[in-house]
């Protein structure tokens, strides 16, 4: 095997590790990322549950407060109010995360630009090989 095979072989074993490498954080970016959304996901669920639960009881407790009385729709109005601002700041929350939450495999593409801008510096700081040589063979007659 002569010396450019070598080094075509050797730089291929090269890119093969690096792409080995970079797929290897790609996937745990990617499971971190799912584990991540279903512990979210698994969150709000209960979250939202126990939120209506006490909610319906609350709603109970207090209609039947007032039932009596003629502030039983203003009671019923403020509440319904109160549910209405309070999904409206949740909504806008989860807005704001989603937009302001890292992006998802953004380290992976970061390395990958990071390799990309070492491979082109490192394409022009070396000199180019000439395939014509300066020097004639010994032997040959120009």
């Amino acid at each position: 095997m002569g010396p450019i095979s070598r080094a075509f072989s050797d730089l291929a074993a090269q890119l093969a590790a690096l792409a080995g490498t970079r797929l290897e954080l790609f996937g745990l970016e990617a499971r971190d990322a799912g584990d991540r959304l279903l512990c979210r996901l698994a969150a709000l669920l209960a979250a939202a549950v126990f939120f209506l639960l006490a909610l319906l009881v609350a709603t109970l407790a207090v209609a039947l407060a007032f039932w009596p009385t003629e502030y039983r729709f203003l009671a019923l109005g403020l509440l319904a109010l109160l549910y209405a601002v309070s999904g409206a700041g949740l909504a806008g929350w989860l807005v704001h995360r989603l937009k302001h939450d890292p992006d998802p495999f953004s380290v992976t593409a970061e390395v990958l630009r990071e390799d990309a801008r070492a491979l082109g510096d490192g394409v022009q700081d070396r000199p180019t090989a000439r395939l014509v040589p300066d020097d004639p063979i010994p032997g040959d007659e120009p």
